[in-house]
C-alpha cells in the first residue's frame, strides 16, 4: 500500500488531486509508527551527551515527515470537505493528540533537551536555537512532563477530547451553515440588492436546478442582504437564521447544537489548566504569549473599551436618528448594516458597491505584489500547470535577485464545502535539512470572496482588499524568514499574541493613496479610482469606528472572561450579558446565539487570545506610524521592517523585534488616531 500512498511518497508541492480518503489513517499511522522508532533510536544514539544534530535536527526530520502528510490532509478537510474525508481526517484526530501528548511527556526526550540545553555547546548557538531549547523545555512542561503518572494519563484523555470537540465544533458549524437556504422567485423580493449579489444567487440556484435566485449563509450572499435588501422581513429572517446557526434557537434549532460542545470544552480547558497548577485556562495561555498576566489583559482591552464606548455611542444615535428619520423609528440588529450603509452614502457619497468595480481581482493582486516589491525588494510571479484541489486555485511564487524564495497557493473564493473567513496556514517550513539542503515555505492562502458572476471578473469590495492585504501580511512572515531551524521559522513560535502584528500591518497599504493608486482600476477601462472618489473614500474610512471598535472589544473580553472565570457558576451566555453591559451600546435579540459560531476560540487557535487582534494591532499602528515619518513605500524603512520582524519569525521575543525596529516599546496612540478614536479625529 505504501508505495501506492501520495501522502508517504517525499514531494515538492503536495499531491492534492491524487490524495483520497483511504489514504490518510495509513498513512498516518504509518509514520506515527515509523516516528516512535525513530525517537528510540535517537535517544539511544545520543546517549548523555546530545549534540543539536543528533536531536533537534533529527527530531525536525520527523516531525516534517508527519507534517507533509498531515498539512495537506488538514487543508483538503478545510476547503473542499466531504463525508469521506471528514470521517478520514477525525479517524486520525485521536492518535496525533495521543502522540503529541506522548512526545511531551517523553521524560528521556525531555531529560535529552535539557542535558544539551545545559551543555557547554549552547555557546556556540545562535539565538534562534537558544529560542528553540527555551521553548521545547517550556513546552515540555506545559504537557505535564512534571505531573505523576496518573495525572499525565488524564492530561492525555483531555487533550483528545479537546481535540475531537473542537472538529465536533467546526464540522457542526459549517453543516449548519449549510442547511439552510431561502429560494427566492419573485425578484421584487431583492429590491435594493446590487446586480452582483443578485447574479451569485441566480448562480447559486441554478446549481441546484432552481429557477429564480437563493439566498445561503455564505457571507458573499447574508452580507449583500443585510447591506442592501430593502424588505426589512427579508433582513430579519436571514438576520435570524444566520445568528442562530448550530444552536438551540432558530430555523434549524438543535438539529447542530454547539452549545453542550461549547460547555464541555470550557470544562475540559479548565481542568488541563488546573492539572498544571494554572488557576485558569486564561492564565494557561498566556504562558506562551507577549501578555504577561491575565489582569494586564483585561485592563488593555478594558482600557481601550473606555476609551471607544463614548464614540461608539455617538455613532449609535447618529444611526438610530437617520434610521427614524428613513421611517424606522426602532433600531434592531437587522436594520444597522442597510442603515449604516445608506448613511455611509448620504454623508460621504460612496458605497463599498460603487466601488467593487474598481477592484477586480487581477489589478488589486498585480498592485498588492507592486507594493511588496516596492517594500521588501521581492518579485511575484504566477506558476501555471500544478497539481490543485480546485479550478479556481492560483500558485505564485517569490523570488529575490533571481533566488527563489518560496511559493503560496491562493484559494480566493466562497463555496460549498469549504469553510467560512479567511486564513493563512504553512504548507512547508524554511528550513535547513539533515542532508544541508534548504527546504523554501510553502503557504496556503484562503479567503471566501464572491466568485466572478455574468461573464466580469471576480470585484472585490474594498473590505475583501482588506482581508486580502491581511492574509497576505501572515503569508509575508511565513514565507520571508530567514531563519533555517523550523521551531522558530516564519510564524512557528511567535507568541500568539503578537502573529497578527504583520497581517495588521499590510492593512494599512489599502488606505494609502500611493498604494490605491497601484491596486485599483475599473474592469472595463482601467480607469484609477477618481479622485473624487478617493477622497470620499477616505473620509469614510473611519465610519462607526466606534461602533467596530466596541463589537472587537465585546469578542475579546467575552472570550478572555470566559476562560478566567469559569466554572463561577455562570453559562456562557450570562458571561457575554455581563460584558454586554459593561461595553455593548446595543444589544442583539434574546435568541441570538453568536457563541456558537465563534469558531476562532472554539475550533481555532484564539482560545483566550483572541484579544490578541487589539494588542497586535496597538503593535502594527505604532510600526506603520514610522512609515508615515520616513515615506510610505520608502525602502530602507521597509527593510529594517522586513529584517527585524519578518525575517526573525519566532527566534526572539516580539517586544525585543519591535524594540528593534521602533526605537521604543509601543504606544497605543496611533491605534485611536488611526481608528479615528480621539476627539481631534472625530472633530
Amino acid at each position: 500500500m505504501s508505495e501506492n500512498n501520495p501522502l508517504l511518497q517525499p514531494y515538492d508541492l503536495p499531491p492534492f488531486s491524487a490524495i483520497r480518503p483511504e489514504h490518510v489513517q495509513p498513512a498516518i499511522e504509518q509514520i506515527l509508527a515509523d516516528n516512535r522508532a525513530g525517537i528510540k533510536k535517537i535517544l539511544a544514539d545520543q546517549g548523555q551527551k546530545p549534540t543539536w544534530a543528533g536531536l533537534v535536527l533529527a527530531m525536525d526530520e520527523l516531525n516534517d515527515r508527519l507534517g507533509a502528510a498531515w498539512s495537506p490532509v488538514s487543508h483538503l478537510n478545510a476547503v473542499c470537505n466531504s463525508a469521506e474525508l471528514r470521517e478520514a481526517y477525525e479517524a486520525c484526530l485521536p492518535a496525533l493528540s495521543a502522540y503529541s501528548t506522548e512526545m511531551g511527556q517523553n521524560r528521556e526526550l525531555f531529560q535529552a533537551f535539557e542535558a544539551l540545553a545545559h551543555s557547554p555547546q549552547v555557546a556556540d548557538f545562535d539565538q534562534a536555537q537558544k529560542t528553540i531549547l527555551e521553548h521545547s523545555l517550556r513546552d515540555f512542561r506545559l504537557s505535564g512532563i512534571d505531573l505523576p503518572p496518573a495525572e499525565q494519563k488524564r492530561y492525555a484523555e483531555v487533550q483528545s477530547k479537546l481535540s475531537e470537540l473542537g472538529s465536533k465544533f467546526s464540522n457542526q458549524l459549517l453543516d449548519a451553515t449549510q442547511a439552510w437556504t431561502k429560494h427566492i422567485t419573485d425578484e421584487a423580493a431583492l429590491a435594493g440588492l446590487t446586480e452582483s449579489a443578485k447574479a451569485q444567487m441566480a448562480a447559486a440556484a441554478q446549481a441546484k436546478g432552481l429557477d429564480g435566485w437563493l439566498i445561503s449563509l455564505e457571507f458573499p450572499s447574508y452580507f449583500p442582504v443585510m447591506t442592501y435588501a430593502e424588505d426589512r422581513a427579508l433582513r430579519e429572517e436571514v438576520y435570524a437564521a444566520y445568528c442562530t446557526r448550530a444552536s438551540d434557537q432558530g430555523p434549524n434549532a438543535g438539529k447542530f447544537d454547539n452549545g453542550p460542545v461549547m460547555e464541555e470544552i470550557l470544562d475540559l480547558r479548565q481542568e488541563l489548566a488546573g492539572l498544571l497548577g494554572f488557576a485558569s485556562f486564561a492564565e494557561l495561555s498566556l504562558a506562551t504569549k507577549m501578555a504577561e498576566t491575565p489582569d494586564q489583559v483585561l485592563t488593555f482591552l478594558r482600557d481601550l473599551a473606555k476609551r471607544s464606548k463614548p464614540f461608539a455611542a455617538r455613532d449609535l444615535e447618529q444611526l438610530q436618528a437617520y434610521a427614524a428619520e428613513q421611517g424606522c423609528p426602532e433600531l434592531k440588529s437587522w436594520d444597522s448594516g442597510f442603515f449604516g450603509e445608506k448613511l455611509r452614502e448620504q454623508r460621504y457619497s460612496v458605497s463599498q458597491e460603487a466601488l467593487r468595480v474598481y477592484f477586480p481581482i487581477d489589478k488589486v493582486l498585480g498592485g498588492l505584489f507592486a507594493i511588496v516589491q516596492k517594500l521588501y525588494g521581492i518579485e511575484i510571479a504566477e506558476i501555471k500547470g500544478f497539481d490543485t484541489w480546485h479550478p479556481d486555485v492560483r500558485l505564485f511564487e517569490i523570488k529575490e535577485n533571481g533566488q527563489h524564495i518560496g511559493r503560496f497557493f491562493f484559494d480566493l473564493y466562497a463555496r460549498a464545502n469549504k469553510r467560512g473567513g479567511a486564513w493563512m496556514d504553512g504548507a512547508r517550513d524554511r528550513r535547513r535539512t539533515a542532508a544541508g539542503t534548504l527546504q523554501n515555505p510553502v503557504a496556503n492562502l484562503v479567503c471566501n470572496f464572491t466568485p466572478a458572476v455574468a461573464g466580469k471578473p471576480a470585484l472585490l469590495t474594498h473590505d475583501e482588499v482588506t482581508t486580502l492585504f491581511h492574509e497576505f501580511g501572515h503569508g509575508l512572515h511565513h514565507m520571508l524568514t530567514e531563519i533555517e531551524h523550523a521551531g522558530v521559522s516564519g510564524i512557528n513560535g511567535v507568541a500568539w499574541d503578537a502573529v497578527e502584528l504583520p497581517s495588521q500591518f499590510m492593512e494599512n497599504w489599502c488606505w494609502e493613496p500611493e498604494g490605491l493608486a497601484l491596486i485599483s482600476g475599473h474592469y472595463e477601462t482601467g480607469e484609477a479610482l477618481p479622485k473624487d472618489l478617493l477622497d470620499k473614500m477616505l473620509a469614510a474610512k473611519n465610519f462607526q469606528s466606534g461602533l467596530m471598535m466596541v463589537r472587537q472589544l465585546e469578542f475579546s473580553l467575552f472570550d478572555f472572561e470566559l476562560h478566567a472565570t469559569h466554572g463561577d457558576g455562570r453559562s456562557v451566555a450570562q458571561v457575554l450579558d455581563g460584558i454586554r453591559d459593561e461595553v455593548s451600546v446595543m444589544r442583539p435579540p434574546a435568541y441570538n446565539r453568536f457563541p456558537n459560531s465563534f469558531a476562532h476560540i472554539f475550533a481555532g487557535g484564539y482560545a483566550a487570545g483572541y484579544y490578541s487582534y487589539k494588542w497586535a494591532e496597538v503593535l502594527s499602528a505604532d510600526a506603520f506610524s514610522r512609515f508615515e515619518e520616513e515615506g510610505v513605500f520608502n525602502p530602507h524603512t521597509g527593510k529594517a521592517f522586513r529584517q527585524a520582524i519578518l525575517a526573525r519569525g519566532g527566534s526572539l521575543a516580539p517586544m525585543e523585534l519591535f524594540k528593534d525596529f521602533r526605537g521604543r516599546e509601543p504606544s497605543i496612540d496611533a491605534l485611536l488616531r488611526h481608528s479615528g478614536l480621539t476627539e481631534d479625529a472625530a472633530a
